[in-house]
């Protein structure tokens, strides 16, 4: 019985090396202008893909019962992992056919790739740690310097914010600091892309926000035509997004807490009912970010305003956050534009804030690696609202697995001990929840009026947490991202 047991999870094995190997040549084929040095990372994330595109749970617990890996935690050396097995089944494998994307080879790569992006000071087995720049910033050199020597790796620009001549007195100071204490910190710097805001045009207008009640119609417009005084109007702030929305679509407003629902379509305007508003104070703000998680929104990843940034980023910025992506075409486009500004341009860091880009994960994998180094941030603040909250927590598990599949370095963004920084006292599930951020190579805090004891906080955690990064045994149900990726 256990003859046969064992013949039968060799059976299996053999079949999904073989798949693996006939989807990765096929791939790579494709993917002439792939980096030297990322061909063996591309080829283990289509092992993965391929890992994942099935239900392997009993052949797992059957792997486990026998007293035999289980491929799990295998994501960075997918094939070398399925061989180890198979070699204590019996089967001989001749020198030139064992995957030289080993375990430790694999984790010395990433590693290379983390320091390189983040820092090669930093002692690259905790994650770095990002720290957004306020405006403020530009003025207080006591605190850019007290920053760099409680820990800060890799300091934060948001382009959404500010302008040239105070991201310049940010860059001075920080440069000061760093020449000062001997200490290194890369910059990175974030497009701002089309993100959507409220802009009040009747109602509220005068104030900049109007108290609203579920159940309400409230209208969407880019202009203040044809309404009665006490209609609340608001505009999306970009064109083109009107055109795109069907009833039934939903529209989250303020970071989801504001939940409408398409309820009238008409030529020139929208009508959405709130159905939810998860806030005592029942009001919408003007500049709030607006999202539309179900319509296809025809809006390029690159504003104009973005592109007037890139020459300044390219003298400056180490690192640059590229915001809204959807495709691997988006990723090639803005890696078009840098060339063209300079020979040695920032490295890109792609941010999965959207639906499409979660989908599209390895598409947009692949197209980076046709640089040596580049990186991803989970976005979890665009990305909760427009998958829904309660997906998120599965959602940034699957985006760490492939990118580790993928050797690509991750940053975990968005309030990261969040209420610490802002009233000086943790709750006990952003504890939990910076713990798990440690699974990531660098994380990002956003600013705030404790952001020293953020830091000393989480690198405690994350020092703690070393030793038990590999931990958990993870069962493998099929992948949807996987599926689309083998399909198309």
């Amino acid at each position: 019985m256990e003859t046969n047991t064992l013949s039968a999870i060799r059976q299996q094995l053999e079949q999904l090396e073989s798949n693996m190997l006939a989807e990765s040549g096929k791939r790579i084929l494709g993917l002439p202008n792939l980096h030297a040095e990322q061909i063996r990372a591309a080829k283990n994330l289509v092992h993965y893909m391929v890992l994942r595109n099935q239900d392997l749970r009993n052949l797992q617990d059957l792997l486990h019962i026998n007293g035999l890996s289980s491929l799990a935690s295998s994501e960075s050396h997918v094939h070398r992992q399925l061989q180890a097995i198979m070699e204590r089944l019996g089967k001989h494998y001749d020198p030139h056919e064992l995957s030289s994307c080993t375990y430790e080879a694999s984790h010395r790569w990433i590693e290379t790739k983390s320091c390189h992006l983040f820092g090669s000071e930093q002692k690259c087995e905790v994650p770095a740690i990002m720290v957004t720049f306020d405006t403020s910033f530009a003025n207080n050199y006591a605190l850019i310097k007290n920053l760099l020597q409680n820990g800060m790796n890799v300091a934060r620009i948001n382009c959404a914010h500010d302008d040239e001549t105070t991201w310049a007195k940010m860059i001075n100071k920080l440069k000061k600091a760093c020449y000062h204490t001997k200490l290194d910190c890369k910059i990175y710097m974030d497009l701002a892309g089309p993100k959507l805001r409220t802009l009040l045009l009747n109602k509220g207008k005068e104030k900049g926000k109007v108290k609203v009640e579920e159940g309400q119609i409230i209208w969407l417009a880019y202009h203040n035509n044809s309404f009665e005084k006490d209609d609340v109007v608001i505009s999306p702030g970009e064109p083109g997004i009107l055109e795109t929305l069907q009833k039934g679509e939903r529209v989250y407003i303020d970071d989801g807490v504001i939940r409408t629902q398409v309820e009238k379509v008409k030529k020139d305007r929208i009508g959405i009912r709130i159905t939810r508003i998860s806030s005592e104070k029942k009001q919408i703000k003007a500049d709030k970010g607006i999202n539309f998680p179900d319509s296809q929104l025809n809006m390029p990843p690159l504003t104009e305003f973005d592109r007037r940034c890139l020459p300044f980023i390219c003298e400056h910025a180490h690192l640059v956050g590229y915001s809204f992506v959807k495709t691997a075409a988006d990723v090639a486009y803005l890696r078009t534009l840098l060339n063209a500004q300079t020979p040695q341009p920032p490295n890109i860091i792609i941010k999965i804030e959207t639906p499409e880009s979660v989908v599209n994960l390895p598409d947009l994998l692949l197209e980076g690696m046709q640089q040596p180094f580049f990186g991803v941030m989970i976005a979890r603040g665009d990305l909760a609202v427009e998958i829904g909250f309660e997906r998120m927590s599965e959602v940034q598990e699957e985006i760490l697995w492939i990118c580790e599949a993928a050797h690509v370095p991750v940053i975990w963004a968005t309030q990261v001990l969040d209420n610490l920084n802002k009233s000086g006292i943790a709750t006990r599930s952003e504890i939990t929840d910076a713990t798990h951020a440690a699974l990531a190579e660098c994380i990002m805090i956003n600013k705030g009026e404790h952001t020293i004891e953020v830091i000393e906080t989480l690198r405690d955690i994350l020092h703690r947490t070393a030793a038990h990064r590999i931990k958990k045994r993870y069962t493998f149900r099929p992948l949807s991202i996987a599926t689309k990726f083998l399909e198309a």
